[in-house]
């Protein structure tokens, strides 16, 4: 009996899969590193870096963008038991100052640096250019490809989509919890409606709304000021 149904994989199929992908590097300690918050126009960028032991594999764990919210959020809390992994916050000033690939290679370092074991070897989804003190691999869809790097996906997603509930609360008129901070339809008519929040990406809603102008600007940084946290 092979396992699979209709001729499908099984999700434990699937993830031996990721493993086999991660051995084949021969590394001594290889670790996964991956972000979640790129594209949306408000809140940070999450990023993870993420190692897993490969002899006991968790069945499931994928790019987290084919899980569903169900999923990735149960997959969260077994991940989390066994693996040695950091997740950093770069918020969205950072990502204005910096621009957001800036703001992701930070991320990426604070990431790779705050494990509690160096990694022999880090795989990157996709990012080059990375100022970290291991040798890293820069690999195409890595969190579809590599057991660690999914994993590191999975964090990344849940522990930024719980960041975006959490300020839905406080700004309920955007729909956070629903678009995650993405230009929807919905989140652009608030913006529209209301203008921008302490969290908005100054550089990424620039099209939707004028904060060029004086008033405009005073008005959006004395928010942000205002918004007196730690995101990291």
């Amino acid at each position: 009996m092979s396992g699979n149904v209709n001729g499908r994989k099984t999700p434990l199929q699937k993830t031996l899969k990721l493993v086999e992908f991660d051995k084949s590097f021969c590394a001594e300690r290889l670790a996964g590193v991956d972000e979640a918050g790129r594209g949306p126009l408000v809140g940070p960028v999450a990023v993870c870096a993420c190692y897993m032991p490969l002899d006991i594999p968790i069945a499931g764990i994928d790019d987290s963008k084919k899980l569903s919210e169900k999923k990735r959020e149960m997959l969260y809390e077994q991940i989390i038991e066994v693996a040695d992994y950091c997740v950093v916050m770069i918020d969205e000033n950072t990502i204005d100052e910096l621009n957001i690939l800036g703001a992701t290679k930070l991320g990426m370092k604070k990431a790779v640096e705050g494990l509690r074991s160096k990694p022999s070897l880090v795989i990157v989804d996709a990012v080059k250019g990375l100022d970290i003190s291991v040798p890293y691999s820069s690999v195409i869809k890595a969190d579809a490809k590599s057991y660690c790097t999914a994993a590191a996906s999975v964090i990344a997603k849940v522990t930024r989509d719980r960041f975006m509930r959490e300020i839905d609360i406080k700004y309920p008129q955007y729909g956070f919890a629903r678009n995650k901070g993405y230009g929807t339809k919905e989140h652009i008519d608030a913006l529209l409606k209301y203008g921008p929040c302490p969290y908005h990406r100054s550089a990424f809603i620039r099209n939707f709304v004028n904060i060029n102008d004086e008033t405009g600007k005073d008005n959006f940084m004395r928010d942000k000021k205002a918004e007196n946290r730690c995101s990291e």
